[in-house]
């Protein structure tokens, strides 16, 4: 399998820009940060440069796995072990490889972990938390769209 890190590199910045906007108080920003109980001097209590660091680093990492959920292809890689001169491999390979690696496809995959996973787990957690519906989907809102488009990208990006 081929990697594509400049590809990964551009996925891992996207939800730092999807932030930025999505956060931004002429979007969401507002609304969240009134049901996240997020104050001004909480927001400058934190060192940014150590977040904004953290945040590339979890965001590459999340890349990473983002392309066993959006490409086929990594499926059947993991399926033989690596062994790409298997039969098995060779025959997906031959029927399928490269057949679903498209930024729509990739985006839909994205958008359907986003739902699956992230919704889950924030709500999940939100409950305990005594957060209510409107902190749950702007942040999945978030994760969805997040996802969709690092999954486009990576699986797009050949």
């Amino acid at each position: 399998m081929e990697f594509n890190f400049l590809a990964f590199l551009v996925a891992a910045i996207v939800p730092l820009i999807t932030g930025f906007i999505w956060y931004n108080p002429k979007t969401f920003g507002t609304a969240w940060a009134r049901v996240a109980e997020m104050t001004e001097e909480k927001m400058k209590s934190g060192n940014m440069a150590v977040i904004f660091i953290v945040t590339l680093v979890l965001s590459f990492v999340l890349a990473f796995m983002v392309q066993f959920l959006v490409i086929h292809e990594m499926g059947a890689f993991g399926m033989v072990e690596g062994d790409t001169s298997s039969a098995t491999y060779q025959a997906f390979m031959e029927e399928f490889g490269g057949k679903y690696r498209t930024f729509k496809h990739g985006a839909l995959h994205g958008a359907m972990s986003g739902l699956f996973f992230v919704l889950p787990i924030l709500g999940i957690n939100a409950l305990f938390e005594r957060k209510g519906w409107k902190y749950i989907l702007i942040n999945t809102g978030y994760w969805v769209l997040t996802i969709a488009i690092m999954g486009a990208i990576i699986s797009g990006w050949k």
